[in-house]
């Protein structure tokens, strides 16, 4: 497999050489020593990435020759990811730079390190920006999955490993994190993808009509049902049933699903024909399952077949780097759909949206910049256009003390009533003595079973 192509420009021979050698390995390396030569190589070798220092010859106490170079490479080929370098004393340029369009920057001396990693998720951004322009080709819709954290990285190698098995998968994770994107990313890199995806949130249906939704009915199965129909399930045969919001599903309605997803049949409400189903069933919750089974509204066996594989879908917090990212690919499609000609964020912006807490996620992102675009007068959204000054806190830890306090106590109960007040067995299943539980009791003020 051949090497991404890697394009340095630096006027110091001594960092050209320390480069090369410490990245050789890894990518197809390009050297030049100013402006001019450097943009030969860039036409002729077309690289993905490139590392360019703004203090180019003939003009090196300035960033005249770097900014040009920067704004001639991605006036050619957008898609490279250009990674600037500058003199501690040259970060005002080196913004500039990031304004332009440079992937990012970084100041003088060069931590190889820290360069490795920013050029591995470059790589990888591209790579994904490529699949993402290869999808849209396709007679499927793009999952829109947009990201180049480890945290992302890792989920894309996890939809790519389990995408043509048929088994179930669930997808857990907070409201807001994009889990019925990764559900269509599994679908479009799976052999179903020509064939439907079809998602039903088992939230947002009344549970009286939901089986009818799910399986369909049959003419006269019940008042008002006027002419024969079929379910989501039917509708996605050969192909994807996605099913959101699986923690909200009716007990009964779980008892049928579990039926279907072992013997992959089903029969329409009022019918007496027995129907074989090909659909590959995915499922999201943003609720704890087991927490749910614990309380007796979430059936375990039905957790189980759902689980045969679980996705956790990152929250936004955890992605590092995709924020400013993410913000980016929002306000370009939404100024596109507006017909605003917006430049981008300003500083200001840009750290206020760094600092903000972003509790739901994804979602909450795409609709402050949505709402952004229409409310900006200016070439590029400030904080006022972002309405963040009065983001609401997240909630306040609780003391570790009291946590325990909770758990134990938690546990004592469930304890006691799982062996009908049983002490011997109780305190057995915990692992301790009777004296230790006898005392637990005291501590928490628990009454003792009769």
């Amino acid at each position: 497999m051949s090497k991404t192509k890697l394009l340095i420009i630096d006027d110091d021979d001594t960092i050209l050489n320390q480069m090369k050698w410490a990245l050789k390995d890894s990518y197809d390396v390009f050297l030049a020593n100013d402006r001019r030569k450097g943009m030969d190589l860039f036409r002729r070798e077309l690289p993905v990435l490139v590392t360019l220092d703004l203090g180019l010859p003939p003009y090196p106490r300035d960033a005249r020759e770097g900014l040009l170079a920067l704004s001639e490479m991605l006036e050619m080929n957008p898609k490279a990811k250009v990674l600037v370098v500058s003199g501690n004393a040259d970060q005002k340029n080196a913004l500039e730079a990031i304004e332009q369009g440079a992937y990012d920057f970084f100041t003088k001396p060069i931590e190889i390190d820290e360069i490795q990693v920013t050029l591995r998720r470059a790589a990888h951004l591209f790579n994904l920006e490529e699949e993402n322009r290869r999808l849209k080709k396709r007679p499927v819709a793009d999952s829109g999955m947009i990201g180049a954290s480890a945290a992302m990285e890792q989920l894309h190698k996890t939809i790519h490993k389990i995408a043509n098995n048929n088994f179930p998968v669930l997808i857990t994770g907070e409201s807001g994190t994009g889990k019925e994107l990764i559900a269509r990313a599994i679908h479009q890199k799976s052999e179903r993808a020509t064939q439907a995806f079809v998602a039903i949130n088992c939230g947002a249906i009344p549970e009286n009509l939901m089986e009818s939704e799910l399986f369909g009915h049959e003419k006269g199965a019940f008042t008002g049902a006027h002419a024969q129909r079929k379910g989501r399930i039917e509708f996605a045969e050969g192909g994807t049933l996605f099913l959101d919001e699986i923690g909200e599903l009716a007990l009964g309605l779980q008892v049928k699903l579990l039926r279907f997803l072992q013997e992959k049949t089903l029969e329409r409400v009022g019918g007496r024909k027995t129907l074989e189903m090909d659909v590959r069933v995915l499922a999201a919750t943003n609720r704890d399952l087991k927490q749910l089974i614990a309380e007796g509204v979430f059936r375990q066996d039905l957790y189980y077949r759902l689980s045969v594989v679980s996705i956790s879908s990152p929250p936004l917090r955890e992605r590092e780097g995709d924020l400013l990212l993410l913000t980016r690919a929002f306000l370009k499609r939404f100024s596109e759909e507006t017909g605003k000609r917006l430049k981008g964020l300003t500083r200001e912006a840009g750290k206020a949206i760094e600092a903000y807490g972003w509790p739901g996620n994804i979602r909450e992102l795409e609709n402050k910049i949505k709402r952004a675009v229409v409310m900006a007068d200016g070439p590029s959204l400030t904080v006022e256009d972002l309405e963040l000054e009065n983001a609401p806190e997240l909630p306040p830890l609780p003391r570790l003390k009291d946590a325990k306090d909770r758990v134990e106590r938690d546990l004592i109960k469930t304890a006691l009533s799982r062996y009908a007040g049983n002490i011997t067995h109780a305190a057995s299943a915990l692992g301790i003595s009777r004296q230790t539980f006898h005392d637990i009791l005291s501590k928490h003020q628990i009454d003792r079973p009769a």
